[in-house]
């Protein structure tokens, strides 16, 4: 069995989960690029493919997260799942296999894959990420199950009801109730969902938010505006402690490197002033309204 997730904390959730249920122990892999944002016109293609790794390379640009672009290979992780999906592979091209140690020798094992599971919460990050990865997949109908934890009710550590929008605000214990939603995605699902990611792709936003269930809408580059200016005031404040503000605390959520980018925009725009040396690092800089913004 093969988990997949969406995001990084997502995989010390869901392995804690292992831990109290053996039979849903398994692989986890992760889709590491955030399909939310950027453009995604041919982006099975090789140039939709670059332009959209030139474009996070432009937004990571002064950020803890500069040389992120060389670690995200989706296409590869996708590449490898299908080959287990089929049948026989080459260990040395499996993540989580160990590497053979004879250099130079490809050492085959069979690490068919029977069943593999798409863990999505309530986001539009996942399920832009499960738009991308399930229109790939089609032909493996029947292996495919998806959990999506959507409108649905769980215990936090307070013993209150709530419901996440991610998979990392779940307890472990949590785990073994969602495990029931597990389920198939169908033959008209593998035909209804690639042409809904087909529309986003062709709309070619800069944003895509999830309206509800699984309906993405195309939202203007701007659309976080409104919002992330609301946590910054008339006097300088370190860029990092208002994106720490904004990421926890925003009604709709994004990404503290889309944030910054949008923050560099604003600046040009003339409503935002930085203050220090962008070129150590957004830890080095300082952020307020500008004057006409204030007013």
């Amino acid at each position: 069995m093969i988990h997949i997730v969406f995001e990084t904390a997502n995989i010390e959730a869901l392995s804690k989960a292992f831990e109290l249920d053996e039979t849903i122990r398994g692989e986890i892999i992760e889709i590491k690029d955030d399909y939310a944002v950027g453009p995604i016109v041919d982006i099975y293609d090789t140039y939709g493919y670059q332009q959209r790794r030139d474009w996070w390379k432009a937004i990571l640009e002064f950020t803890p997260y500069k040389e992120q672009t060389d670690m995200v290979n989706d296409k590869l992780t996708v590449h490898q799942l299908i080959r287990r999906l089929e049948g026989v592979v080459a260990d040395q091209e499996l993540n989580a296999v160990s590497p053979v140690e004879e250099e130079g020798v490809e050492k085959q094992a069979n690490h068919e894959v029977d069943e593999v599971w798409i863990w999505m919460g309530q986001n539009q990050h996942d399920v832009s990420g499960y738009y991308w990865l399930m229109s790939q997949l089609k032909n493996y109908q029947g292996k495919i199950q998806v959990l999506y934890l959507n409108n649905l009710p769980f215990i936090n550590e307070k013993g209150l009801i709530f419901y996440p929008q991610n998979l990392f605000e779940i307890q472990p214990k949590e785990f073994l109730k969602a495990k029931k939603l597990a389920r198939p995605i169908t033959l008209s699902e593998f035909e209804v969902d690639p042409d809904e990611w087909k529309k986003m792709c062709n709309e070619n936003a800069v944003v895509r938010i999830l309206e509800g269930g699984k309906k993405l809408l195309s939202k203007e580059e701007s659309y976080y505006d409104k919002e992330l200016l609301t946590f910054i005031s008339t006097d300088f404040q370190k860029v990092n402690k208002v994106l720490n503000s904004a990421v926890n605390k925003m009604k709709n959520k994004a990404s503290d490197v889309f944030l910054f980018w949008r923050m560099h925009k604003l600046v040009e725009e003339g409503k935002l002033a930085f203050q220090g040396e962008l070129s150590k690092g957004w830890k080095e800089v300082e952020v307020r309204l500008s004057v006409q913004e204030a007013l």
